[in-house]
Parts: structure tokens; C-alpha cells; sequence
């Protein structure tokens, strides 16, 4: 069993911390974690947990099969008030760990949560910068990490990965009729407020792009397209590094596209693409031609000649005896 080594910086968390790091005690960032015994950055998770300002984590263990939950039980101890586990008792996959433990955090009152993946890639510290920008801007429900390779960065992605993502991500925002970059970088944040809360209230249909699902659910909830789409933040990051061992393999791009009809069916399928692009329709509601009603009537409702009640050809002035 690998057991957490004695970090020189653990004996500070059991030292009372100024106004400075209790700022972000009100954040909560979820961690799937299955099989990660060998693979999750302690040092990583220690350093954060001892930096002046360490938000709360909620490690969920997805019913490993190695020693993951000791390791994150381990981590625990090392300070409760910033670290809690969730242990489920077999493995759910990586959607379902992440919506139990975003709405077990939004239960536990805090005020932002989000997800980050296991494997660290995007440093924690980048938690507070999301948190800062949705502080700020009371406008925005959700902060989405973006890995937009430009001078003055380090993105370091797998050639071959960073290909066949570009060509999954501008399908996916043909879908969903946004202009995403990066759906599928592994850290978001969100206001953990009710209307979050009706995000991860349900099961999600699909398993490796749920985040993609995710955009879907908040396209097809109350108000307009573009009210929402302005409420979406991508923030392009600074640092990330492909870390070795990832779950991914190149046919699970497959699976991915296979994913996007289930949700395109299930979500967007009503609305065509012009309009999912120009945001001119409430979101959920299909569209119609103008001037007519969406779908046929029956039978006994149609007037003569198949026309509906009331209508008339145009030019035509309609005679009352």
C-alpha cells in the first residue's frame, strides 16, 4: 500500500491561517479518482493544501480496485476541515463520481465548486484565479479552463491528442452552436447555487464528454441562448502538462462522437443549427416557421382543404354573411 510521505510542509496545517487563506474555504473542488493509488501528485496536493490560500477538496474515491482510498484517506488526515472523501462503493465512472460529489460540496454550503482531474494537469493553484473571475463577475455562472497553446504559455499536449481534439471540439461547438475552444480540459469552476444544483441533479447520459453534456443541459434550461453563452467563462491557462497514464486511448475518440449523437439527439435535435448559432430562440423550445404554428393538426382541427381554422390564402379577403 503506498502511504503518504511526511511532507516538510504538513505541520503548518495544523497552524491557524490568516483572513488571507480563509478566503477560499468557501470554494470546493471536486477529484474522481479510480486507481490513482500510484499515479496522484501528493507532493502536488500537499503544497496547495499548505499555500496561503488552499480551498476545500472533496477527494471521490470511484470504487478502486488498488489502494486509492487509503492514500486519499491519508490526505485527509492531514487536515478534515480541507480535505473530505467519498468513497463509492463501485466504480460509476468519472461522470458520476464528479455530479455526486459536486452536489454533495453544494450541500455542504459552499459558495463555488467545480472539478478537477486526478491526474493534476492543471496546476490547483489556477483555482484561485477562477474563483477571483467569478467573484468579480456576478454575471457569470461557470469558468471553464481552456488549453489555448500561444507565446507566453505551457500547454504540452500529446501531438497526436491536440489533433484529434481540435477536430472534436469544433464539432462540438458546431453542435452546441458556441464558439467553445476546449470543452474537455479537466478543470471548471461554478456557483454552487440552485440552479448548478438542477445541472448534476440528474444522471448523466454519456460518460467521457459529460462536460460536453453539461453546456447542453445549461443550453436547454430557462432563458436565451446568447444570456447563457454570456454567462460562460473560458479562461486560457497559463500551464498544462499531458501527464502520463491517462485513461484515454485514441478509440475512445469513437466513443466520444458516439456520445455527442446521444446528446445532440436528446438535447438539441429541435433546434436548427442557424438558430442554436444566432441565440434568437429560448433555449429548450423548437422553432417554428413564420407566420405558422410548429407541427401538423389533427385532422378534426384543420379547416377545409387542410388548412388551419382562421388561415386563408393570402390576397383573399374573408366574406361573413
Amino acid at each position: 500500500m503506498r502511504v503518504v510521505p511526511t511532507h516538510p510542509l504538513v505541520g503548518r496545517l495544523t497552524l491557524d491561517r490568516g483572513v488571507v487563506a480563509l478566503r477560499m474555504l468557501d470554494t470546493t473542488v471536486v477529484i474522481p479518482c479510480y486507481n490513482e493509488a500510484q499515479r496522484l501528485d501528493i507532493d502536488c496536493v500537499v503544497r496547495f493544501l499548505t499555500s496561503e490560500a488552499p480551498c476545500r477538496l472533496l477527494l471521490v474515491d470511484d470504487g478502486s480496485s488498488d489502494d486509492t482510498l487509503a492514500v486519499l484517506e491519508e490526505l485527509r488526515e492531514c487536515d478534515p476541515r480541507l480535505v473530505e472523501v467519498l468513497s463509492l462503493e463501485r466504480n460509476c465512472g468519472k461522470a458520476e463520481a464528479v455530479r455526486r460529489g459536486v452536489l454533495q460540496a453544494c450541500g455542504g454550503g459552499a459558495k463555488y465548486v467545480g472539478y478537477w482531474d486526478a491526474d493534476l494537469a492543471t496546476p490547483l493553484e489556477v483555482i484561485a484565479d477562477f474563483r477571483a473571475k467569478l467573484a468579480g463577475s456576478p454575471q457569470l455562472r461557470a469558468i471553464l479552463g481552456s488549453r489555448v497553446p500561444m507565446l507566453g504559455r505551457n500547454i504540452q499536449r500529446r501531438t497526436g491528442r491536440h489533433l484529434l481534439g481540435r477536430g472534436f471540439a469544433t464539432t462540438v461547438s458546431w453542435t452546441l452552436g458556441l464558439p467553445v475552444y476546449d470543452t474537455q480540459c479537466g478543470a471548471k469552476l461554478f456557483r454552487a447555487d440552485p440552479a448548478t444544483q438542477r445541472l448534476f441533479a440528474e444522471p448523466f447520459r454519456t460518460n467521457w464528454i459529460f462536460d460536453v453534456e453539461l453546456l447542453a443541459r445549461m443550453l436547454t434550461g430557462p432563458g436565451r441562448r446568447r444570456e447563457v453563452a454570456e454567462a460562460l467563462y473560458e479562461m486560457p491557462l497559463d500551464t498544462w502538462q499531458d501527464v502520463p497514464g491517462s485513461k484515454v486511448r485514441p478509440r475512445d475518440f469513437w466513443k466520444a462522437c458516439g456520445e455527442l449523437l446521444v446528446i445532440y439527439n436528446t438535447y438539441l435535435r429541435r433546434v436548427p443549427p442557424q438558430a442554436r448559432a444566432e441565440g434568437e430562440l429560448p433555449v429548450g423550445a423548437a422553432p417554428s416557421r413564420p407566420g405558422r404554428e410548429s407541427g401538423p393538426l389533427p385532422a378534426t382541427l384543420r379547416g377545409r382543404g387542410g388548412r388551419r381554422p382562421g388561415s386563408q390564402r393570402p390576397g383573399l379577403v374573408e366574406r361573413r354573411g
